[in-house]
């Protein structure tokens, strides 16, 4: 049996029935498609999904905007969901890249269904196609080729019924997921063919949860009962498995402490007592000072960015060595790391059972603890620094941390907010902390925060934004006021690019470009940029309020949180008093010849650093 329908309706029809499922549970795959219709989707894409509303249609402000709305739903899902994205060519399509990049970066599926220039060619150039002089079997679409871990074009509709399988296996795949972009040509859109009544059935994607090499499990037991001072990373891979039960009973039966990458920030509570916080460059003193000392370290779910391991600094010890913990089999294996390549959760409580009673000595053991108890107060500190306006980003973070809920959700991505929060943040549950910082894009957190709500529509989620990420992309505001998916905004408004401009002063320079400010001549040395971020965001439909000291910030967040739709708490930060680095650096190259002697010295230093950078065979 087969329907006779065009290849756009077909692809609705087969996207509304894909489910996924783990540990007995199931999901509906996608849950809805985000779009921007233009000329090379409206007549195709749009028409189907206006046919057929199995497939909820969400209307977004930016192509860009709506794929991070859709790598934070999936975020937020724990990678078991996704959204659909469509666009139109051209502009519409490229603007999607840089989102494409994110999901890529960071492991999350989502899929892109952009607009394509007539796979019949006889009108072209088409509105907004690209021509090549040297071939004409490329678009503007061959752009995602390197930031998709899947990419087609549809230039016969039956190509669908291979396409869209594969698409959903890498998708659903816990090792190589991220975007997949199917390019659709407009007038293949449109097409009709037979196609076949199986590719509609109900299709369950079963993620599996892997199981290492037993030999390999074995040899890292034994590592593990010959260590003295072994140490846990957890990345993002302990959430996506939902492991954090496994980790936590892992931990506490072994004493090995656990300090947490961005992505893996959540995988334990912050006062779970093997608990050592951030690590890397944006991390803890204790948890470096831990991991420069290890002689065993045992990757669970991590990547290994250079921030975890501040540009391969952060293993001091001559004799470290590394055990991963990875889905992904490219990850298993960095740092020369006997790797264990199979699902997080599965492999730790295969990991504790073979172990035995292995447990860390009584000496390691107290030392975490003082240092846990060091870094506490140190927070509590921070949380405390400003007694007059503007108040620091750091006690911001403090009052936030402080009433939001266990079940709330924190939401960031770029500047000089993820490294703070990385720090500070206080973490109750798995999900409460989601950060971007694979690609670290400014533009995400808002629209990434509404994908996040649209996941957990029950939780607050809570965005907190930098006015320079602010100002790059907020207009997805009006999304949650027209769907009725209310986020909470937190604007921090510092007049400039403050963390990039404390690395440029760091470099030796006087960061230029980083400052809100008037030009004078030839710099930018004028007053302040008055900008009305308040009367901004009120004019998207949001509820908005200004908040000058930590009293009426307090108060704004109350009232915020009784709203019923979308807040916005505008709050003046300092620019200059920051949260310090701990114990850790960052490999940022220093201009090797200068005339300026802050650069000068600042080269030298960076020479003396680079000495410690480590290559593991």
């Amino acid at each position: 049996m087969s329907a006779r329908l065009t290849a756009a309706q077909a692809t609705v029809k087969f996207l509304r029935n894909q489910f996924s499922a783990r540990d007995g549970k199931e999901y509906q795959f996608f849950g809805g498609c985000l779009g921007i219709f233009g000329h090379g989707n409206v007549a195709g894409i749009g028409q189907a999904l206006e046919q057929d509303n199995g497939l909820r249609y969400y209307l977004f402000r930016n192509e860009q905007g709506m794929v991070h709305a859709a790598s934070g739903f999936a975020k937020a899902s724990f990678r078991m969901r996704t959204l659909v994205c469509t666009t139109s060519i051209g502009p519409g399509a490229t603007n999607m890249v840089t989102g494409a990049a994110v999901a890529t970066v960071n492991r999350l599926p989502v899929l892109l269904l952009p607009g394509d220039i007539f796979a019949r060619r006889n009108v072209a150039p088409v509105l907004q196609q690209l021509e090549s002089p040297t071939t004409q079997d490329i678009s503007v679409n061959d752009c995602f080729k390197p930031v998709s871990r899947y990419w087609d074009r549809i230039e016969r509709a039956e190509q669908l019924l291979t396409s869209l399988p594969e698409a959903m296996r890498v998708l659903t795949s816990p090792a190589d997921t991220g975007a997949a972009t199917i390019s659709f040509p407009q007038d293949v859109q449109a097409e009709a063919f037979d196609f076949p009544d199986e590719l509609f059935r109900k299709r369950v994607w079963v993620i599996p949860r892997a199981r290492c090499d037993q030999s390999l499990l074995n040899e890292a037991a034994k590592w593990i009962r010959g260590s003295k001072n072994p140490l846990i990373i957890a990345g993002g891979g302990v959430l996506y498995s939902e492991a954090s039960e496994a980790l936590s009973k892992f931990a506490s039966a072994t004493g090995i402490p656990v300090c947490e990458t961005q992505a893996g920030k959540g995988s334990l509570p912050f006062d779970h007592t093997q608990q050592l916080g951030a690590v890397g460059v944006t991390g803890t003193p204790g948890a470096n000072i831990v991991a420069r000392e290890a002689d065993l370290v045992i990757g669970i779910g991590t990547r290994y960015s250079d921030f975890t391991t501040a540009s391969k600094t952060a293993f001091q010890d001559p004799s470290v060595r590394f055990i991963n913990i990875n889905v992904a089999e490219f990850d298993a294996y960095k740092h020369a790391a006997l790797p264990l390549t199979g699902d997080a959760r599965v492999t730790i409580f295969e990991l504790q059972s073979t172990v035995g009673n292995y447990h860390v000595e009584q000496a390691y053991r107290d030392k975490i603890q003082n240092i846990r108890a060091q870094w506490e107060t140190e927070v509590d500190r921070i949380y405390a620094l400003a007694k007059e306006p503007p108040i620091t980003q750091g006690e911001v973070i403090g009052m936030l941390n402080s009433f939001l809920e266990p079940s709330d959700i924190v939401v960031c991505a770029a500047g000089s907010l993820p490294g703070d929060l990385h720090k500070l943040w206080r973490t109750r549950q798995p999900g409460g902390y989601h950060m971007e910082y694979g690609y670290s894009c400014m533009g995400y957190e808002i629209a990434g925060g509404l994908g996040a709500k649209m996941a957990g529509p029950g939780r607050e989620v809570y965005v907190l934004v930098g006015d320079g990420s602010y100002l790059m992309m907020a207009q997805e505001i009006v999304t949650s006021i027209q769907e009725g998916y209310k986020i909470n905004i937190v604007l921090l408004d510092n007049h400039g690019f403050s963390s990039i401009g404390g690395l440029s002063r760091a470099c030796g320079n006087e960061g230029m470009g980083t400052d809100y400010r008037y030009r004078r001549g030839e710099k930018y040395d004028g007053d302040i940029l008055p900008v009305d971020f308040a009367a901004n965001a009120a004019s998207l439909g949001a509820w908005t309020t200004r908040a000058r000291t930590a009293e009426e910030l307090k108060a704004a967040l109350v009232a915020g949180r009784k709203q019923d739709r979308t807040s916005v708490v505008v709050i003046e930060t300092s620019y200059d008093q920051r949260v310090p680095g701990y114990e850790s650096w960052w490999d940022v190259p220093i201009a090797e010849v200068s005339e300026r002697d802050a650069v000068k010295a600042a080269r030298k230093d960076y020479e003396e650093k680079r000495k410690k950078e480590r290559f593991f065979f």
